[in-house]
């Protein structure tokens, strides 16, 4: 009787220690890949993004903050900016009057 109830609890014990171990190892391991892999898009797209509206300031009367609000808005790049209507970039907030004036000289 005691032998019965020592082998039930060798088979609960192991079966119970070697199935909990088994998960954790295998989440740590597929975790570790997609935190990397997340990092370093967000990288990307924070340095593509700022790369973007330091060229946006380039264009004549553009600062930081109409850059970034253009880049916001949908205009990557200075080609976009151009071509744009000149209500897209009025709807802009930042963008006023006379910016969007000396942006269609540059047509």
């Amino acid at each position: 009787m005691i032998s019965k109830f020592l082998r039930k609890l060798k088979s609960i014990l192991f079966k119970s220690a070697v199935t909990s171990e088994t998960p954790l190892k295998k989440e740590k391991k597929a975790a570790k890949p997609a935190k990397t892999k997340t990092k370093t898009k967000t990288k990307t797209k924070a340095i593509n993004s700022k790369k973007n509206i330091e060229t946006l300031t380039t264009l004549p009367g553009v600062g930081a903050k109409s850059a970034k609000a253009l880049y916001e808005a949908g205009f990557k790049t200075t080609k976009a900016v151009i071509a744009a209507d000149e209500k897209d970039l009025l709807a802009v907030s930042g963008v006023g009057i006379n910016l969007v004036k000396k942006l269609k000289k540059l047509k």
